[in-house]
């Protein structure tokens, strides 16, 4: 015949020892914020990773935007990009346009190297002007 040791009258009451824990452990879960801590503090630099130019230097204020504007980057041989793609000089009207049908009032910054041609400058700003933009800035570096 078997018999359950629980119906036993000494073991009817649980003692300090084998009760269960109640207390949350928050061990693991600092651990984890921590490493994510980490690993965003070391992808963060690289998400603003543009095309590599040297900006002119000005003494004019920094501007302040909420929303992130689309901006054409001219480097040292003259390549243009939007964004980061890189395009040529007689598709940017046709890319213009097709991004101007996604937003109307979008604001346009342009980052010249400090060494690219005022001619050519000029060219993609007309360009900029005939795709329907009226909000064009040109961006500069800090000058100290």
């Amino acid at each position: 015949m078997a018999v359950n040791i629980n119906s036993l009258p000494n073991n009817r009451r649980r003692s300090r020892k084998n009760k269960p824990i109640s207390d949350i452990n928050v061990t693991p879960l600092v651990d984890v914020m921590l490493v994510l801590l980490i690993v965003f503090m070391v992808t963060a630099p690289l998400l603003t990773v543009g095309v590599p130019i040297e900006l002119p230097k000005t003494a004019a204020k920094q501007m302040t935007d909420d929303s992130e504007p689309l901006t054409i980057t001219i480097d040292k041989q003259n390549n243009i990009y939007i964004q980061e793609l890189e395009i040529e000089f007689e598709e940017l009207t046709e890319k213009l346009e097709a991004i101007r049908k996604d937003n109307f009032e979008k604001k346009i910054y342009i980052n010249g190297d400090k060494d690219i041609n005022y001619e050519i400058l000029m060219k993609v700003m007309a360009k900029i002007n005939s795709a329907g933009y009226t909000s064009i800035g040109l961006v500069t570096d800090i000058e100290t």
